[in-house]
């Protein structure tokens, strides 16, 4: 059986609950540690708000990015850059009766700079560009270490912040030594210079950004952002988006048999309500009438 996500999630802030097995080890309410186990395939698309440390310990775990596709394994883990848009898909790994047993270990700047001054690490930049997603193996020491996280899944409300962020700490230290690289990863920002702002919002027409993503991800401040897209486009950046959200989901409502929530979210709105509502005050109908108005209009011009 597969189950997908249409919508596209931001995590860690929107992880869906799902029937699976999970347990969460939290920092300041939100996810650091997740832990989920389960049979079903499962497909769906998140945007990264953090960092990402993925470590499958069985199943199979596929990730595209962009037009590269990524595959971890039973005792592999990989590294996700923040601020990145992915589509993913997990399923069992018949070697382990199709069992998908997985950490997501989520990394957001805070805790980056907290590791960095605890280990005495100056932040160094790369010349090259970064790589947001690396893939490597399982080491004896990050499996011990997850052995060590088994009291903390049996009973994750018995332990406080405090030891939740040491084991943080612990985890970030083995993760350095097996891998040169990584430290520099989370280090760097995925945009050392200013990008093109038309990349950035065409590419991101659909994911639930917001103007504080989509400023971080052009490299500017937020006032900058605005005021650059207002030179380039003669709008505000929210007018631009809706409007283009909203010719995609016309697009679609004439083009496929998608149910109109399939729509809402395909096309980057994440309310269906307010969908609906801003739908109709531009085509003048709700998008189901809209759909079948239109629908009836061609069927007459085929008679």
């Amino acid at each position: 059986m597969t189950t997908r996500t249409d919508k596209m999630i931001k995590v860690p802030h929107e992880l869906p609950n799902t029937p699976d097995r999970k347990i969460s080890l939290r920092l300041k309410g939100l996810s650091v540690i997740e832990f989920s186990y389960h049979t079903k395939v499962r497909k769906g698309s998140y945007f990264l708000k953090d960092h990402l440390l993925l470590v499958v310990r069985s199943g199979i775990y596929t990730l595209r990015f962009g037009d590269r596709t990524f595959t971890v394994r039973s005792n592999e883990m990989m590294f996700i850059h923040q601020s990145i848009a992915i589509q993913f898909e997990k399923k069992g790994d018949p070697n382990f009766n199709y069992n998908i047993d997985y950490m997501m270990v989520f990394l957001n700047n805070q805790i980056v700079d907290e590791f960095l001054k605890f280990a005495e690490i100056k932040p160094v930049y790369l010349v090259d560009e970064v790589t947001p997603v690396t893939v490597f193996p399982v080491n004896e020491r990050i499996r011990s270490y997850i052995e060590s996280l088994k009291p903390y899944i049996e009973n994750p409300e018995e332990y406080n912040e405090g030891l939740v962020r040491i084991k943080l700490m612990e985890l970030l230290f083995h993760v350095t030594d097996s891998n040169e690289r990584f430290i520099y990863q989370i280090m760097q920002p995925m945009n050392k210079d200013r990008r093109n702002i038309v990349e950035i919002m065409e590419g991101n027409i659909t994911n639930p950004v917001s103007l504080n993503d989509l400023a971080f991800l052009s490299g500017r401040s937020l006032a900058t952002f605005k005021r650059d897209f207002q030179a380039i486009y003669n709008t505000s950046p929210l007018r631009w988006i809706r409007n283009r959200r909203l010719d995609k989901a016309r697009e679609m409502l004439l083009g496929t048999d998608l149910t109109v929530t399939e729509v809402c979210f395909s096309s980057g709105f994440e309310n269906i309500a307010h969908f609906s509502k801003v739908f109709k005050g531009t085509f003048g109908l709700p998008p189901s009438e809209f759909r079948q108005k239109k629908r009836n209009e061609l069927k007459e011009q085929q008679k």
